[in-house]
């Protein structure tokens, strides 16, 4: 048996079964996603009620955030990690910053707190495509990794649900962060000792990649659109909600219905729609993303806001993994390459929205500059991509 061989075998014997893969897998997205990155959005109003957080202030923590995502997944382009390490590190960094804005309090503490989170959350994403990924390939599972996936829309609406429940409750953010903070902490106990198991796989080395083609370097501004689009929704939905209707018992389903549109439809096309061209997946989520995001623009309700929550909420996910199978699809020689440019793009695109909305004097305003733009470019990215069909 040759050692490439022998080491292919090992890998199969000591990988852990596809459903505990899964498993952990998505407990990590959804600690990394639903609280490292969105737990900031429904808590928001609760902020701003107790603690006297203005909307401006609330834009430039979503900022660094974000800065913080573009920074990590600049890291693992500049110097791949391992894949196991880097999820269970990334994870106990969300569980550490996240306990931090439970006892910590003001703007340069936070602001800190949530670039720390924004880092940890791409290392989680950049490992779980390693770890668990590559695993279920060698177990001939791959599928299974929609299921992942579609574990952050559930963390989403969970977190969202428990959101509700303290601000009708309650009513101190605080207790939010510390019951997100403790339950990260356990998930990163949790998986600790298996994701030191790492896969027995080569990392194609991203300096020696051959450059992208024409063809490449166009999907990944289109994605970078997709980016900017979904994030001033995913950001101020609930805010605005509260400007709205000042009472948790409405505003508070904002959010959880953002959560269960983004695990829905993306277990549903993972499980019912396996062959569908992740080129048309993307294209059609960005059309519907653009609906969500000019929807409350032409007329402010509850109602439009819940439909702008299930139609960025039901496609950002979706966007982000056709967006991606398509980039290694067409990238021939610089899959590695292709995805690294995709994942940079979409955290700048994501990091330009929050900075648009300090223009508005108010959360009603606030969303409305930048999501014109959203929606024009949503619709001329998802056209190009539609009319620009590569081999």
């Amino acid at each position: 048996m040759s050692a490439e061989t022998h080491a292919t075998a090992n890998l199969a014997t000591a990988a852990p079964p596809p459903f505990l893969i899964v498993v952990i897998g998505g407990l990590c997205m959804a600690t990394a996603m639903g609280i490292g990155r969105f737990a900031f959005t429904p808590l928001l109003p609760l902020m701003q009620e107790a603690q006297g957080l203005s909307l401006t202030h609330g834009a430039w923590l979503a900022t660094v955030n974000y800065l913080g995502y573009l920074v990590g997944a600049v890291l693992g382009f500049v110097r791949p990690p391992r894949p196991g390490a880097a999820t269970r590190w990334g994870v106990a960094l969300v569980a550490v910053s996240t306990l931090g804005m439970a006892v910590s309090v003001g703007m340069p503490v936070w602001l800190v707190l949530r670039f720390i989170a924004g880092i940890a959350s791409a290392l989680v994403m950049i490992g779980i495509a390693g770890w668990a990924l590559t695993q279920l390939a060698v177990a001939g599972r791959s599928p299974l990794g929609g299921l992942i996936f579609g574990c952050v829309g559930l963390s989403i609406a969970l977190i969202g649900g428990i959101t509700f429940v303290i601000a009708t409750t309650v009513g101190d953010p605080r207790a939010a962060w510390v019951v997100l903070g403790l339950a990260s902490t356990v998930i990163a106990a949790a998986t600790w000792r298996t994701l030191k198991r790492e896969p027995a796989t080569h990392a194609s080395s991203l300096a020696n990649a051959p450059p992208l083609d024409r063809d490449s370097w166009l999907l990944i501004v289109c994605y970078s659109v997709a980016g900017f689009g979904y994030i001033v929704p995913a950001t101020f939905l609930p805010a605005v909600a509260r400007a709205l209707v000042n009472d948790p018992a409405v505003f508070g389903w904002i959010w959880p219905a953002f959560g269960i549109a983004a695990a829905v439809s993306t277990i549903g096309v993972s499980t019912f729609l396996p062959r569908a061209a992740p080129r048309k997946v993307c294209a059609t989520g960005m059309f519907v993303m653009a609906i969500g995001t000019v929807v409350p623009v032409l007329h402010m309700s509850i109602a439009t806001l819940i439909v702008s929550a299930i139609c960025v909420g039901g496609t950002f996910i979706l966007v982000t993994l056709a967006g991606l199978q398509e980039a290694r699809r067409i990238a021939h020689a610089s899959p590695v390459r292709a995805v690294a440019g995709m994942t940079a793009s979409f955290a700048l695109g994501q990091l330009v929205g929050p900075l648009l909305s300090h223009a508005g004097a108010s959360a009603l305003t606030a969303m409305q500059f930048p999501s014109i733009v959203a929606t024009i470019g949503l619709v001329i990215s998802a056209s190009v991509l539609l009319i620009r069909k590569p081999v």
